[in-house]
């Protein structure tokens, strides 16, 4: 799969020299024309890396740049700098904003494209992590759990699912599916930072899928409290007469129409608290058992595990 880069440069010749350069060397490229364009491209596009014009309307490079740093999801996201020749205030103002790199126009292709290598050898230790969220994946995850059964201490893990998300994806289209799985895991990252442990793990299995783990005592109120910041988000996911009307039409699988309420979002809870968990499938077997009981409620809620084994 190639590697996506966003030009970002007001000026359309600038962009298309470097469209070019960057095309022969077998990158995906797309553009934006100012800063408000290029922070749409960057929520819809998923870049792995943006060239980004210091000097721009509406939003400059350094206005953009600190948006992108200040996103959890996006911070690590990397930047370079293109700034004017000999202009040393456009440099440190892009360093300061949180750019990665900085290049000086006019550039030769070949030191841009060292450039960019250097870039994507240094960002290469986070290709485990989710490309969507950036957050940790499948093998982190693992190794969380394999972590947590070692220790012998108590811990809860947050099985979380979106209910009706394909019929979502099916209507609104995958750029849209997308951006409610990347506003997800922000209301995850921050429920955690509200109300749970430093020491908390979030991890995104994949799709609309993801973990929390955590300890038995904040379990609940991390649950409670996705669970409310979710449903106060769902309805900005939506156009207005879907909206009002609090339900979309949507085929099922032997394509007939049916009416597909909004989306909700339902959580299992594992814990060994009351059951010995000996080893890491448990914990996933639980979880999907849990999970499954509480999607069939028809509503935003967390079920969590008390029985004895």
């Amino acid at each position: 799969m190639p590697i996506k880069i966003l030009i970002v440069d007001d000026d359309p010749d600038i962009r298309d020299v470097l469209k070019l350069t960057l095309s022969e060397e077998n990158y995906d490229v797309s553009e934006a024309g100012n800063g408000e364009e290029a922070l749409k491209a960057i929520h819809t596009k998923s870049p792995d890396l943006v060239l980004l014009d210091y000097q721009m309307p509406i939003l400059d490079g350094r206005e953009v740049c600190r948006l992108i740093k200040k996103d959890l999801l996006l911070r690590h996201l990397p930047i370079i700098m293109v700034t004017g020749k000999g202009d040393i205030t456009d440099k440190l103002g892009g360093i300061d904003a949180g750019a990665d790199d900085y290049i000086v126009k006019p550039f030769e292709p070949k030191e841009l494209m060292a450039h960019i290598r250097m870039i994507l050898r240094r960002t290469s230790i986070d290709l485990e992590a989710n490309p969507l969220t950036r957050l940790p994946g499948n093998v982190s995850i693992l190794n969380e759990f394999s972590l947590k059964l070692a220790s012998k201490a108590l811990f809860a893990v947050c099985y979380i699912d979106l209910d009706k998300f394909k019929a979502y994806n099916d209507i609104y289209g995958f750029e849209h599916g997308d951006e409610v799985i990347r506003e997800t895991a922000r209301i995850l990252i921050r429920a955690v930072q509200t109300v749970g442990n430093p020491d908390d793990f979030i991890g995104h299995i994949g799709g609309d899928d993801f973990i929390v783990v955590t300890s038995v005592p904040t379990s609940d109120a991390i649950c409670k409290k996705i669970i409310d910041d979710f449903d106060k988000t769902v309805p900005s996911f939506y156009n207005e007469a879907d909206r009002n009307r609090g339900y979309i039409v949507a085929k099922d699988r032997q394509g007939k129409a049916q009416n597909v309420t909004l989306l909700s979002i339902s959580i299992g809870v594992v814990t060994n608290e009351f059951r010995t968990i000996e080893h890491v499938a448990q914990i996933g077997e639980i979880g999907a058992e849990l999970k499954s009981y509480a999607k069939n409620l028809g509503r935003s809620n967390y079920v969590k595990d008390k029985r004895v084994s």
